[in-house]
């Protein structure tokens, strides 16, 4: 397939771009934007007015015990939502790349140049642009300043002293993440500034992409015929825009570090709070040329005229010794570095920064235990590892962007993907990172099962990967705070697999682990209205926690519906177990998950209640589209089902476990026959067997199952489940009914079609597009040969959420045809990778054929 031409859709986000300058090392791939663009379409947060008058009547006692719970947490309890219904976050169309590795916390600058999103507390998010946290140029020349200006676009009623309002038709922002760069071509000085920012994401890799760290690297152009001398100040603020900033004690200090031939200087925060204190270092890199000071502490408030003052008098800062006083409450304090070079008439220089943070103890909500993040291995726990990070990350950066760009390079120089794909595939992976993701280490005396061993049906007390690789945790959305939702991990944990297998492995011991264990305590679940246990024995938990409790320790934060009910949990772990398996080869792994693959086998065994092989939904949401009703066989759990007994069938060959092979190839026989007689309706397999009016609808999701078997190196010969020829017939009706007949196919496919090409609005769900849904299908038409389908199905979620809604570094989990979207920066679009696994498995199917 030939690239497409993606000029004419993604030129609009730099039509105001006024500039010809192309920066230093920018990539050709990437997603790029001007900075004085503006995006017109301005979409709101899915509320209940939204809701249709059926669909309210059918949820009334849900909102009613909602409100009723909302209100008891947040106002007795104080503490947040899992789902904050009731203040839906704002789409702020300002986002860039995060910062840091992960599991450490994640600092995000905007693509505007503002640092902006804020996850230091683990779990939890900040949304405050903190305006003093700002990088300005000043160039000097023959001991006279000629320009001073902060690189920012913003014009703030606060810190006025100061000169904002940089032209952004002068500037562009491109990001390939775990790289962004901001390119800005000063006005009338003939002086380009290249900024690459670099965090250590690095797949294989389990100890550089732990580090709460990242690296501004300025390449400074200067096109004139005179030298110039170029400062850069960066400027940053001791917090992160929340109240507790003003609680006093908060104090600053300069620091240096030499070690090995490098130094670093630079300016430690220390942020004194009595829960998750932390200490954030700003540095610049010491070297030959170039001349570093700084300014231990400023009030980031009111006019700030002396530290522009400082700054223009001779390009410097005063560098005062010692620590600063500490803050009294109410008080702020910031502080800053510069670093300053000559660049030659038409030559080049450069200057490097670091900002890191270093929280190496942490507590959650409830504050019952202490944990200690990844990078604490390599760094210690005590709370004094700024100045080292600093120093390893910008003598490390270098080596951090060969083992990036040795990553990227095949998918970017293969001409045959198109370049939305390249920006789309690097740049989901941001929400590993910022998806409130945690990383922590598991101590040595662990128990994870509380002493069920594998021959009780549990497993080893410490499995090696997580006592090597340690405890890793990532929430279903930033607006949906529950860790390691496992029906949606379903769909990112392609990402993991592919990259960082062994934090892959890590959740799965953890899900088993809890699969295990039962938690009796009773509580209402909101939807149903009836009280039922949190956690029961043998069943695949919904999440691991809320990380304003206590995760791992008590999971299921979800209260919606009751999920030991759910039809697809079990189902989606017995198909990872085997998907991982075969990704990784790892035997260990496959024998301690076996026992837990037939426990929760045969606690799904009940949903067969006619014994025809197949299960039946129980005619409520009880299964990942949880506002979509289902009743009956369905498409969905259905395939699911028989995916799960086929590797079930695969695993127990590989195990020699003949009398579990004999039990699921029975119920395979059996399964696939009813399927098929019950749901195939001659061109694509019914949504579920109801009777109702929405029964026949075209639902997008319908060969998730096929999709796994394919994903797993099976689904054919010995082990074909479904028809190829209705596989193929079923893909080609959603596409030209989901997709093409859905926005003039160009917003990816509506989870729900009516066969006369409507979509199907019988739930609130059901006339959602969900993009990581939309990933999944694409991989799904890529592995059966329908590979230009694929891509123009996955582009149209990928061009509506980067190019259209501004929503770059926060898809979320849904949108409508008009007007709405849901759940900002979600996990399930990590799904992405599943199409990476599909093409390179087309194409090792490709080499081996004669």
């Amino acid at each position: 397939m030939m690239e497409a031409d993606d000029a004419s859709t993604s030129a609009a986000l730099m039509k105001k771009f006024a500039s010809t300058v192309k920066g230093v090392g920018v990539p050709e791939f990437g997603w790029r934007i001007c900075l004085a663009h503006e995006f017109q379409e301005k979409r709101k947060p899915f509320q209940a007015s939204n809701v249709s008058l059926s669909n309210i009547v059918e949820h009334l006692g849900l909102g009613v015990r909602y409100l009723k719970w909302w209100y008891r947490k947040t106002h007795v309890e104080k503490k947040a939502p899992f789902i904050d219904m009731i203040n839906s976050l704002p789409l702020r169309q300002i986002y860039g790349a995060p910062l840091g590795g992960f599991g450490g916390g994640t600092i995000t600058k905007g693509w505007r140049g503002e640092f902006c999103r804020w996850q230091l507390k683990p779990g939890m998010y900040h949304y405050k642009t903190v305006i003093a946290d700002q990088f300005t140029v000043c160039l000097r020349r023959g001991g006279q300043t000629l320009y001073q200006q902060v690189l920012s676009v913003e014009r703030p009623h606060t810190l006025q002293g100061w000169n904002w309002g940089f032209c952004g038709s002068f500037a562009f922002y491109h990001a390939l993440y775990p790289r962004a760069w901001t390119v800005y071509d000063l006005p009338g000085q003939n002086v380009t500034l290249t900024c690459r920012q670099v965090s250590p994401i690095i797949p294989h890799d389990y100890q550089d992409t732990s580090l709460p760290a990242g690296v501004f690297v300025w390449d400074i152009e200067n096109r004139n015929d005179f030298a110039l001398e170029v400062t850069i100040m960066f400027t940053m603020m001791n917090g992160t825009g929340t109240k507790d900033d003003k609680k006093g004690g908060h104090w600053n200090e300069p620091f240096y570090l030499e070690k090995e031939g490098e130094a670093v200087s630079g300016v430690l925060l220390h942020h004194c709070t009595h829960i998750n204190p932390y200490t954030m270092a700003i540095a610049a890199r010491a070297q030959p040329g170039r001349h570093l000071s700084h300014q231990t502490a400023f009030s980031p408030t009111g006019m700030c005229r002396a530290l522009w003052t400082d700054l223009i008098t001779d390009g410097q800062l005063d560098s005062p010794a010692g620590p600063s006083p500490t803050t009294q409450k109410g008080e702020k304090t910031a502080a800053a570095v510069a670093a300053c070079c000559t660049v030659p008439p038409l030559g080049k220089n450069t200057l490097e920064f670091s900002l890191v943070w270093d929280m190496p103890r942490i507590h959650f909500g409830a504050g019952e235990r202490e944990h200690l993040r990844r990078y604490t291995r390599f760094f210690g726990s005590s709370g004094n590892a700024a100045p080292e990070l600093s120093h390893y990350t910008l003598t490390h950066y270098r080596d951090w962007e060969r083992k990036i760009e040795d990553w990227q390079r095949p998918i970017l120089e293969n001409r045959s993907l198109p370049a939305w794909y390249k920006s789309a595939l690097f740049n989901e992976l941001y929400f590993l990172s910022d998806g409130g993701t945690v990383w922590v280490e598991v101590p040595s005396d662990a128990d994870i099962t509380g002493g069920l061993r594998s021959e009780q049906g549990g497993l080893p007390a410490l499995p090696p990967v997580l006592g090597e690789f340690g405890r890793f945790a990532y929430l279903e959305g930033q607006e949906y705070r529950m860790y390691n939702t496992y029906d949606v991990h379903f769909y990112a944990s392609f990402a993991l697999i592919m990259l960082w297998p062994k934090l892959e492995l890590s959740l799965q011991y953890d899900v088993a682990a809890s699969v295990v264990k039962e938690d009796c305590t009773q509580r209402l679940h909101l939807m149903s209205g009836r009280v039922s246990k949190a956690k029961t024995r043998n069943v695949v938990p919904h999440d691991v926690g809320d990380p304003d409790d206590e995760p791992w320790e008590r999971v299921n934060a979800y209260l919606i519906h009751d999920t030991a009910d759910w039809k697809d949990l079990n189902l989606k772990f017995v198909l990872q177990v085997y998907r991982d398996y075969h990704l990784t080869h790892d035997h260990t792994y496959l024998t301690d998950m076996w026992p837990v693959c037939q426990a929760v086998m045969e606690s799904e065994l009940k949903f067969d209640t006619d014994g025809d092989g197949l299960i039946e939904n129980s005619g409520y949401a009880d299964q990942t589209y949880d506002g979509w009703t289902v009743t009956g066989p369905s498409a969905y759990c259905g395939g699911l089902w028989l995916a799960s007994v086929c590797v079930m069938c695969k695993m127990a060959q590989i195990l020699k476990d003949d009398a579990v092979y004999q039990k699921y190839s029975d119920v395979l026989e059996r399964g696939t026959a009813s399927f098929e007689k019950i749901l195939w309706n001659g061109k694509y397999y019914n949504y579920d067997n109801s009777g109702k009016s929405y029964s026949n609808s075209v639902m997008s999701d319908q060969c998730a199952g096929h999709w796994f078997l394919r994903a797993s190196g099976i689904g054919d010969g010995e082990f074909q489940v479904f028809p190829q020829s209705n596989i193929h017939s079923a893909l080609k009706t959603i596409f030209d009914l989901n997709v093409m007949s859905f926005a003039n196919g160009t917003m990816g496919a509506v989870n729900g079609m009516r066969p006369e090409g409507v979509p199907d609005t019988s739930s609130v769900q059901s006339d959602e597009v969900w993009i990581g849904v939309v990933y999944g299908l694409a991989a799904t038409m890529i592995h059966e040969g329908l590979v230009e389908e694929g891509f123009h199905t996955a582009e149209g979620c990928y061009r509506t959420v980067w190019e259209r809604l501004g929503m770059a570094f926060q898809t979320p989990e849904a949108y409508c045809e008009k007007n709405i979207f849901r759940s900002l920066a979600y996990m399930r679009p990590l799904s992405i990778w599943a199409m990476q696994l599909a093409l390179e498995r087309r194409e090792a199917e490709e080499s081996a054929a004669p």
